[in-house]
């Protein structure tokens, strides 16, 4: 047997190139003409690692906490419809038409949307709150009852003063 070729910065430095570029321990042994032994070796001097299980445990992590931000975002977009659909409940609403003998198209304004209207409001308001709520969950769940009570008194005094529609 042969005495074993010395380890070079260059061997280190094309360990960690190869490494970067996502190569497995027995690729970079090819393509440098090393034993995997010799580049795990390497490898741990150079504080890196061939385990893929851990970097895709932390790529998942990483996916994981991403998904995470995006569903807040989203829940908050949520919220924000919500916010500017129950405002339109007690603003002035244009509506319009086409009709006539001339088939014409008009508007007007009303001092606030009919009722039925108010209605379709309040089912988008409570639609974009309820997913909203399921992409992110309160982190005080103690009053989970007390919102839901809040929220079905507020639907009952709609209907009473709205009717069912």
């Amino acid at each position: 047997m042969g005495k074993a070729r010395p380890v070079t910065d260059e061997d280190r430095r094309r360990v960690r190139e190869l490494h970067a570029e996502g190569k497995g321990r027995n690729a970079i042994a090819r393509e440098l003409k090393r034993s995997g032994r010799t580049i795990s070796a390497i490898a741990e001097d150079l504080g890196i690692s061939f385990d893929r299980a851990a970097e895709v445990r932390a790529a998942t992590e990483v996916r994981q906490a991403d998904l995470a931000e995006r569903r807040t975002a989203f829940a908050t977009r949520l919220q924000d419809v919500a916010e500017r659909e129950l405002a339109k409940m007690s603003q002035p609403h244009l509506y319009w038409d086409w009709g006539g003998k001339e088939h014409d198209f008009d508007t007007y304004e009303a001092s606030e949307p009919t009722p039925a209207d108010k209605r379709a409001l309040m089912a988008t308001v409570a639609t974009a709150v309820d997913r909203s709520l399921r992409l992110v969950p309160p982190k005080d769940e103690d009053n989970k009852g007390e919102v839901g009570s809040l929220l079905t008194n507020l639907f009952d005094k709609l209907r009473e003063r709205h009717g069912d529609g």
